[in-house]
């Protein structure tokens, strides 16, 4: 059996109490654990070594009569009688040669519960920390060489619970900061119970070596051991993806209701990926399938942007995987809608600078191709454009053009495909602000 390391000048008397108990003879504290309520004891006491140690209790007055009783995993309706030692109030027992039990001390009508451990039965012993053959996409797989079993205390009714010993196993990993939009190398924690034969935990996203350090105890007796593996590969996939769509602020442009992603076409959609250490094939993926069925196209960029030109819905998804196509991670699909075309032309206008109706524009949704020409009623050319967002301010060569009847032409296409070919007149009418009349007059004619 292993002993503590004890350095020389500790030989100082470790005590711990509860209600009267105290320990004796350790070189090092012994550490108390306070059970939860349920369990009926007192306090839990891990002692280091039991060769030495006596354990006491000392009662409010020498006359207090004081027995002691002790019990195992059978709990406390099993206990047996022990027979201590007394001294005055002081009342007390070796536990060496003793073995993990609890303890019934009672003084008068008043009983203490406690269970104690020697902590040199259960000594951690940590020599190595391979990388297990066989890992997971999702999980890394660490086999420990050393001992370290669970340590166990039992209720008052005889139910097993456990002490986690809180082995660490610290490593490397990646996460995404949404700061810098790339991932970053962090440093992550598991904790463990106890010394396992396989140590499962989450799969690291970047290359890292992992460390094993403990328990609990040994680190606040200042005597951690660690331990640490060869390099880890990592075979896990992640992916954080965006997509953002490009605002238009066109008041004559109709929306589409109901549509978190697209609306009016055409639309324009930036995609990025950012991706972890594993992730060597990647690829954005669109169908016309909320199931990806069929892949119509594929992008390898981890950003780009792309124009919806047609009416329906597109589904689109971001794939990785790695090098050998073992593990691979599929993002979150974006559904993009765009709806029908629509375009409608108004035939009456007041280019007069009140705010209120000073430029002709058509009212339009999903149209993806325009051209509109504004022409006099001698086919002169007063206007030309081609986004449908743009209108005619009712001037000709710099000046507002007289009252009367003007005329359009426009060429287009939908987003469904729809042809447009339409023409008709404009009437153009001048009132002065605050006045009713026309600004112009019988001598003025059209451009």
């Amino acid at each position: 059996m292993k002993r503590l390391f004890v350095p020389i000048l500790a030989s100082i008397l470790a005590m711990q109490a509860w209600a009267g108990v105290t320990f004796e003879g350790s070189r090092l504290q012994v550490i108390q654990i306070s059970p939860e309520s349920s369990t009926g004891l007192n306090a839990v006491y891990v002692v280091p070594d039991f060769e030495g140690v006596t354990m006491k209790y000392t009662a409010a007055s020498t006359s207090a009569t004081v027995t002691w009783q002790r019990y195992s995993n059978l709990g406390g309706g099993y206990a047996e009688d022990v027979s201590v030692s007394r001294n005055g109030a002081v009342t007390s027992l070796s536990l060496s040669g003793t073995t993990d039990m609890g303890y019934i001390i009672t003084e008068g009508t008043s009983s203490t519960y406690v269970w104690v451990i020697d902590y040199a039965k259960h000594y951690l012993d940590l020599q190595g920390l391979n990388i297990a053959d066989e890992q997971e996409c999702d999980m890394a797989a660490l086999t420990p060489v050393g001992t370290g079993d669970r340590i166990l205390y039992y209720t008052i009714n005889g139910q097993q619970k456990e002490i986690s010993r809180e082995l660490t196993l610290t490593y490397s990993t990646q996460e995404y900061s949404e700061d810098s939009e790339e991932y970053l190398t962090v440093t992550t924690t598991s904790s463990f119970a106890y010394l396992q034969e396989t140590i499962h935990t989450k799969a690291p996203l970047c290359s890292t070596d992992f460390i094993l350090s403990g328990d609990r105890f040994l680190r606040q007796w200042g005597q951690e051991q660690s331990v640490e593996s060869a390099e880890y590969s990592p075979i896990a996939v992640e992916a954080y993806t965006t997509a953002t769509e490009e605002e238009r602020e066109a008041d004559n442009e109709k929306t589409v209701e109901g549509s978190q992603l697209g609306g009016s076409a055409p639309v324009v959609i930036t995609f990025k990926a950012a991706v972890t250490e594993a992730a060597i094939f990647r690829e954005w993926q669109f169908s016309e399938y909320s199931e990806f069925d069929d892949i119509s196209l594929r992008f390898t960029d981890l950003e780009f942007t792309h124009t919806f030109n047609d009416a329906g819905t597109t589904y689109v998804r971001f794939m990785a995987s790695n090098n050998d196509g073992t593990c691979d991670y599929y993002g979150d699909t974006y559904e993009v809608f765009v709806g029908e075309s629509a375009l409608q032309c108004p035939n009456v206008f007041s280019p007069n600078g009140d705010g209120v109706n000073d430029e002709w524009k058509v009212s339009y949704k999903s149209i993806i191709r325009f051209e509109c020409t504004i022409f006099n009623r001698w086919g002169q050319q007063l206007a030309h454009f081609t986004d449908p967002s743009q209108g005619w301010d009712g001037k000709a060569g710099g000046k507002v053009v007289p009252s009367g009847v003007y005329f359009y032409a426009i060429k287009a296409e939908g987003s469904d495909g729809k042809k447009y070919n339409l023409g008709g007149d404009i009437n153009v009418i001048n009132y002065k602000q605050g006045t009713g009349t026309s600004s112009g007059d019988s001598s003025s004619s059209e451009e």
